[in-house]
């Protein structure tokens, strides 16, 4: 880790509770807000590798309207509570570690990063209503090469912008597919494994581990 010179952060999943929007709206949706909220995100992200893959590339926003809705469909849910669990999604929380280890990092001489699949303006606003401004060097958005992650281009974004070596970097990511993207490409890829759940099988191990981002802390 001696070498590394800039820490880059997924966002939804990994600094933002996905599943915050649907837990604000438990008592409504009732029991089956979880699996409701898991199956919205499945959903989500299914449907940008087939758009991806189909190159019938939609923004990060739309895709999560219609992920939405599908996933309402299924689990017979008003369709009155569309726009309350969309404007939500625009200001999901972060896990309750994330500001205070972002905070410490930013004393550190790293570049500090987000690379999301999100639409510049939905990272903007979840920075923002998180009170995390001023931390981040760059917000990076798929929406730059209009597909989404893993596809290389995605890693290629900070890359470019910050004219350092693929190793340089250490990425954060909660979703394994995304850990093993980038570390396929050659970052040093960190997962981010908050419910004690299997890696993947993907060609690539990642060498660290955390629970939770306070742990990488000790790591650098």
């Amino acid at each position: 880790m001696k070498n590394i010179k800039a820490i880059i952060f997924d966002a939804y999943g990994t600094l933002f509770d996905v599943n915050s929007a649907a837990e604000k709206c438990k008592d409504k949706i009732g029991d089956q807000w979880e699996g409701f909220a898991n199956s919205w995100r499945t959903t989500q992200l299914e449907y940008t590798w087939l758009r991806s893959l189909m190159k019938r590339h939609k923004d990060f926003w739309q895709v999560t309207e219609d992920s939405l809705d599908k996933s309402m469909k299924t689990y017979e849910i008003d369709s009155s509570m569309r726009n309350e669990l969309l404007n939500l999604y625009k200001i999901l929380s972060t896990f309750k570690e994330v500001p205070e280890v972002l905070k410490s990092l930013k004393k550190k001489d790293f570049k500090l990063a987000i690379l999301s699949n999100g639409t510049p303006s939905l990272l903007k606003e979840l920075v923002k209503s998180n009170n995390l401004e001023n931390i981040f060097d760059d917000i990076f958005s798929i929406e730059e090469v209009e597909v989404y992650k893993p596809d290389s281009k995605v890693y290629d974004i900070p890359i470019k912008k910050y004219q350092i070596q693929r190793n340089e970097i250490t990425f954060l990511s909660a979703n394994t597919w995304d850990v093993s993207g980038g570390g396929n490409y050659g970052y040093n890829s960190i997962w981010v494994n908050r419910n004690n759940n299997t890696f993947d099988n993907l060609d690539y191990v990642p060498k660290h581990q955390i629970e939770d981002l306070s742990k990488l802390l000790d790591i650098i």
